[in-house]
C-alpha cells in the first residue's frame, strides 16, 4: 500500500477532554440505604441533611475562668465574690452584680453574666477573685447558634463523608444518614505471564503487582468488588469474563491487554460484548486507556475501564481517570478532578513528550520538588518514593526554578 492510501492515524484524546468525556458519561448508582452515622465514613449522602437545633444550643464559655458582668470590671483589678461554680453540663443561677461565677469550658453562661475572663488573668483568694483584666461584653463566649442555626442545611446531597462530616452530623443529633449504596466493581487481569506472589516464577513470568495495587485502591474508595483474578490470554476467555462481570456489577476494571498486539484481547472483546467509547489518551504513562460499556444479558450495561498493564501506568491512570469516575458513579457532586498546587521544580526536564506527562516527584526539605531518576512506566519504586505527580503539559520543558502543577498523592488516594 502506498503512503497516500495509508489511513490517517486518529489523534490521541487530550487528558482534560478524556476526563470530561468520562464524567459526562457517568450515571450515579441508584439505591439508598440508611446507615448509623458511626458507620457512614466514606459513604456518599443521598439527601440534604438539615439541623433540627442550634449549635451551640445556648451561650457557653470557650475558656476555663470566671463569668462576670463586664461593667463590674471596667475599672481594672476588680475584686468579686465567687458566688457559684458551674461545671460543663450544669446550669448556674442568676449572677448578681458584684459577683463572679467559677466556670469551666463548655458550661452555660449564667443569666446576668456577659463576659468570661480566663483564669490566667485572675487571682483567687478564698472566695474572692481579683480580675486583672478589663473584659469586653461577649469576650470568650460562644453565642447560641453561632456555628449552626436550626433548619440550616449542614451537609448537601452528594457529599462524600469524612471524619469531620460525621462529627458535624453527630453534633446536631443525626444518628443515621441516608447514603447511596456502595458501588459494585468487577476487576480482572490479563496476561499469561502473570503469577501470584508465593508461586514459583517460570521463565518470562512476572508477579501480578497490579492486582494488589488496584484492590487496595478500590478498598480506599469503599467499593464492593469481585476479583476474577488472572484471565487467560484468549478472546473467548476475555469475552466470557466480561459477560459474567457485567451481570451484577456497575463497573468493570481490567488491567493489561488494551494495546494492539496479537495477544491484546480487551479491545475486540469489549467491542463484541458492548461498545468502546474512548481509546488511547495523550497521557504518559498510560496511553492505552480504554472506556466503554459491556451489555448485560438482561438489558442495560455495565461501564468498562481498561487500564494499561505496566504497573506505573495502571496506578497513574487509576488516580487520574478511574478515581474521579468512581466518585461520580458513587454520587459525589462538585469537582472531582485531580487538584494541583503550585510548587517549585528543583530539577531540569529539557526533553518533554508530545503527550501530557505525569512525573513522579518528591517534596524536598527546601520546599521544592525532586524528580525520580527513572520515569519508566514499569518502575514501581517511583510510586513509593514519590509524594505525588507533576502535571507537565505536552511539549513543555521544565527548568530548575520553574513553578509547576503538583498533585500530591494525598489528594488522590481517598
Amino acid at each position: 500500500m502506498n503512503a497516500a492510501a495509508t489511513p490517517a492515524r486518529k489523534p490521541l484524546m487530550p487528558v482534560r477532554e478524556a476526563l470530561d468525556f468520562l464524567l459526562a458519561a457517568a450515571r450515579p448508582v441508584d439505591g439508598v440505604e440508611r446507615v448509623p452515622t458511626l458507620e457512614a465514613n466514606g459513604r456518599v449522602l443521598a439527601e440534604d441533611q438539615a439541623s433540627m437545633l442550634d449549635v451551640p444550643g445556648a451561650d457557653n464559655t470557650q475558656m476555663d475562668g470566671y463569668a462576670v458582668r463586664a461593667a463590674d470590671c471596667a475599672g481594672g483589678a476588680a475584686s468579686l465574690k465567687v458566688a457559684q461554680r458551674i461545671p460543663a453540663g450544669q446550669v448556674g443561677t442568676y449572677l448578681e452584680p458584684g459577683t463572679a461565677a467559677r466556670i469551666f469550658t463548655g458550661a452555660l453562661i449564667p443569666e446576668g453574666a456577659d463576659a468570661v475572663v480566663m483564669q490566667e488573668q485572675c487571682e483567687l483568694d478564698g472566695d474572692v477573685v481579683t480580675v486583672r483584666h478589663v473584659p469586653q461584653p461577649g469576650e470568650w463566649i460562644r453565642r447560641q447558634g453561632e456555628d449552626v442555626r436550626a433548619g440550616a442545611v449542614i451537609l448537601p446531597a452528594g457529599t462524600r463523608l469524612r471524619s469531620q462530616e460525621l462529627g458535624l452530623a453527630a453534633s446536631v443529633g443525626l444518628a443515621e444518614l441516608p447514603v447511596r449504596r456502595r458501588l459494585r466493581v468487577a476487576v480482572f487481569f490479563t496476561g499469561d505471564e502473570l503469577a501470584m506472589p508465593g508461586e514459583p516464577l517460570q521463565p518470562g513470568a512476572i508477579y501480578n503487582s497490579n492486582r494488589f495495587t488496584l484492590r487496595g485502591l478500590l478498598e480506599n474508595f469503599g467499593c464492593e468488588f469481585t476479583d476474577y483474578g488472572i484471565v487467560p490470554d484468549s478472546l473467548q476467555a476475555t469475552r466470557d469474563t466480561l459477560r459474567e462481570a457485567a451481570r451484577d456489577h456497575d463497573l468493570i476494571i481490567t488491567s493489561g491487554g488494551v494495546s494492539v498486539g496479537e495477544e491484546d484481547h480487551i479491545k475486540p472483546a469489549v467491542e463484541a460484548e458492548g461498545r468502546l467509547n474512548m481509546w488511547q489518551i495523550a497521557v504518559k504513562p498510560g496511553k492505552p486507556l480504554a472506556f466503554g460499556e459491556v451489555n448485560r444479558e438482561a438489558g442495560g450495561s455495565a461501564f468498562f475501564l481498561g487500564l494499561p498493564g505496566n504497573p506505573v501506568s495502571s496506578f497513574v491512570t487509576f488516580l487520574l481517570f478511574v478515581r474521579p469516575f468512581l466518585l461520580r458513579l458513587q454520587g459525589v457532586s462538585g469537582d472531582v478532578a485531580p487538584r494541583a498546587i503550585q510548587m517549585r521544580a528543583d530539577f531540569d526536564w529539557p526533553k518533554p513528550d508530545r503527550r501530557n506527562e505525569f512525573l513522579r516527584a518528591r517534596i524536598n526539605e527546601q520546599g521544592g520538588l525532586d524528580l525520580f531518576a527513572n520515569q519508566g512506566s514499569g518502575v514501581l519504586t517511583s510510586t513509593v518514593w514519590a509524594d505525588g505527580l507533576i502535571d507537565c503539559p505536552p511539549g513543555q520543558a521544565i527548568a530548575r526554578g520553574d513553578m509547576v502543577r503538583f498533585i500530591p498523592f494525598s489528594f488522590l488516594q481517598h
